[in-house]
């Protein structure tokens, strides 16, 4: 999708559709009493799944698949290789997980129709999903009073609604790191983007970060979101990442799974510009891409990389390992490097922590972002740190009133592997407080 940034419509982060939920209750309480009056068996309630009536958890994954731009076909294969293992093991909390896929194209019908879909199957949760189009699917999840935990936080819509738990500080926090780590070793710095409304941000936020440091702010270069070559792209950034002959350059490509096909250019116009620098943002790199061309001799090698979680060779990504390994040893859409896989790993997570807090009470789309917005404590081993939804866990800012997580990692590629650049997280919560 292209064109302009939308006007922005801010919600308050704690505020539900009165009308809605009134409406969604008395049907509710009628539908029980139409049940215990005439004795017969009576389906499930809309909206609600477990409990005696029902022991399935019913939740959907969603994200684009064999589109012409961005994909991430291993967060629902995640998903699904989720649910066989939990349910290998007995369920969540004696609640057997169904998990739905649905692949929203990449296009605004297409997400729409996802989270329609979504409410006609009357699930508990939207888990570890992606779409660009927050606009379209988030307004038909408010109606249905149905939350949507760890998107991937491609757009800004996923910070503003009150149905919305993101896991990681999505693009925003990827970026304004990116520009923190840039500005302490870059001269002047070009960016390459979609030229798309999620896009349209990118700037301000790699600029929020590069001031963090006192550095020039970007030069922002825009590109189709589904180019298949980038040459002239390619050609203006290295000009502009080298402007300044006595200061090392450095060249970002932004451009999710297209900056593959940005670096193929890249790597044929940087002999003429060695010392150019090249940084993204994982998810546009990843390991297996660096192996795929060339190791220690990828046009990704010295490359930076700012990423919301641990390296992927980290100790604390063996468990989602074990379930890949068990469930989904031949599945090749799932990589464990990918961010969009380890966002959906801890997506999971969540949705896990917050049915067994339950108990033994019901388990309803009600119930469980009940528990989400009561402060419920997730740890997740140190993907990420402890997180909770509380009003004093947000970020104190209008843009991105759901953030909870600012911390991102600094990655480096370094002889053919991308290894960390320093230890430990750093928190980009003040950079992102005093983005313009």
């Amino acid at each position: 999708m292209t064109g302009r940034r939308r006007t922005r419509i801010f919600r308050s982060a704690h505020h539900q559709p009165a009308r809605t939920t009134a409406r969604t209750t008395a049907l509710s309480a009628g539908a029980l009493t139409a049940c215990a009056t005439l004795a017969v068996g009576c389906g499930v309630i809309p909206g609600a799944t477990g409990g005696a009536r029902d022991d399935t958890v019913t939740v959907m994954t969603w994200a684009p698949e064999k589109t012409g731009a961005t994909n991430k076909p291993g967060m629902p294969a995640l998903a699904e290789a989720y649910e066989r293992w939990v349910n290998a093991h007995g369920g969540i909390n004696g609640h057997k997980l169904k998990v739905l896929t649905c692949n929203d194209h990449n296009d605004t019908v297409g997400a729409a129709k996802c989270a329609r879909r979504a409410a006609d199957e009357n699930v508990v949760a939207v888990v570890g999903s992606y779409s660009q189009h927050g606009t379209y699917f988030l307004s038909p999840l408010e109606s249905a009073g149905i939350p949507y935990i760890g998107g991937y936080g491609v757009t800004d819509d996923e910070f503003e609604s009150p149905v919305s738990y993101p896991v990681n500080g999505g693009e925003p926090a990827l970026l304004a790191g990116l520009g923190e780590q840039l500005g302490r070793i870059c001269g002047p710095v070009a960016l390459v983007r979609p030229d798309t409304f999620a896009g349209d941000q990118l700037p301000v936020l790699l600029n929020a970060g590069l001031k963090s440091e006192g550095h020039s702010t970007v030069a922002d270069q825009r590109a189709a979101d589904d180019a298949t070559e980038y040459a002239g792209q390619t050609s203006q950034a290295l000009r502009r990442a080298t402007s300044d002959p006595a200061k090392r350059g450095c060249v970002v490509p932004a451009l999710g799974d297209r900056t593959d096909t940005f670096m193929d250019s890249f790597r044929r116009d940087r002999e003429e510009f060695p010392k150019v620098r090249t940084a993204t943002v994982l998810g546009g790199v990843d390991q297996s891409l660096i192996d795929s061309t060339g190791g220690a001799s990828s046009p990704y090698e010295g490359s930076y990389a700012t990423g919301w979680y641990p390296a992927a060779s980290d100790h604390r990504w063996d468990a989602m390992r074990k379930v890949i390994k068990e469930q989904a040893f031949d599945d090749n859409r799932i990589d464990p490097a990918d961010p969009g896989v380890q966002t959906t790993w801890i997506a999971y997570t969540v949705l896990k922590t917050a049915i067994e807090s339950l108990g033994d009470g019901e388990v309803t789309s009600r119930t469980v972002q009940r528990a989400l917005d009561k402060g419920l404590k997730v740890p997740t081993g140190g993907l990420t740190p402890t997180l909770s939804w509380r009003s004093q866990d947000m970020l104190a800012t209008v843009e991105f009133p759901r953030l909870v997580n600012a911390d991102v990692t600094f990655q480096v590629v370094r002889e053919g592997q991308l290894v960390s650049a320093r230890r430990g997280f750093v928190n980009v919560k003040k950079t992102l407080e005093n983005a313009d």
